[in-house]
């Protein structure tokens, strides 16, 4: 296969897929993981990607929801995790993402919990449940997160206290912390965390050593992290040197 088919081929399943890494990229097109590095090296110079840890993902971000049913059997288990330390009466707040805006779906036999949040996601996901109480944040909508944000919603998330907050996360490591693409949605995440006793990170751990435009938060900064059994060893223990790591 030649350097236009091979370019052609990478794009059209970051079109499809939204990432795509250099060790299945070299395994599928039979070529070496430098040829795939040195592909990807050009087509980011060429501006059609941006390059992240062991692969690579589109300049132009997709839509949350497009990116819901992206290992969506691993984002089911960390958000049925983050509920089951949800209690009656519990106030929490919910910041907007994939794996978050399932964990109200996980609140069934839950009674009188008040929800604060940004994502429209979560809002209709929790909508179904009469037992669920639900604060939406006012603020500027942003079509490619489904979410509020803005002076509006940081006013608002100001008016309340809750006992946990559940963050997302565009990519996160020991040495960035929690980074986001969305600036404003960064600023969001570290307004709830500091409205509440015990800040959560739900993430899979695809996004481990990604970095998106933003860092807004240390991993110290948070009380744990949910994710699932796919991080490297190496990356547990340092992981859990510096937070609580729950792997599900």
């Amino acid at each position: 296969m030649g350097r236009a088919q091979r370019t052609s081929y990478i794009l059209d399943r970051l079109a499809a897929e939204g990432e795509v890494s250099v060790n299945v990229l070299a395994e599928e097109l039979d070529v070496s993981p430098v040829t795939i590095r040195t592909t990807l090296k050009d087509l980011e110079d060429e501006g059609h990607l941006v390059r992240t840890h062991g692969g690579a993902r589109p300049t132009a971000y997709r839509n949350i929801r497009l990116r819901q049913s992206d290992r969506i059997e691993d984002k089911e288990r960390i958000a049925r995790a983050a509920a089951e330390m949800v209690r009656d009466d519990d106030r929490i707040m919910i910041e907007a993402g994939t794996t978050c805006a399932l964990v109200v779906k996980h609140l069934t036999g839950r009674r009188g919990v008040q929800v604060v949040t940004n994502s429209l996601l979560v809002f209709q996901n929790a909508r179904p449940n009469p037992h669920i109480r639900v604060t939406l944040t006012g603020g500027s909508f942003h079509a490619e997160t489904e979410s509020l944000v803005g002076p509006v919603t940081e006013r608002s998330i100001n008016d309340f206290n809750a006992r946990l907050v559940f963050l997302g996360t565009d990519g996160f490591s020991v040495e960035r912390g929690l980074t986001t693409q969305l600036a404003e949605g960064g600023h969001v995440g570290s307004l709830m965390r500091g409205r509440t006793e015990e800040t959560w990170l739900l993430s899979d751990s695809s996004k481990f050593g990604r970095a998106g435009f933003v860092s807004f938060m240390g991993i110290e900064d948070v009380t744990g992290i949910i994710t699932d059994g796919d991080l490297p060893e190496e990356s547990i223990k340092e992981l859990t040197e510096r937070t609580q790591l729950r792997i599900v």
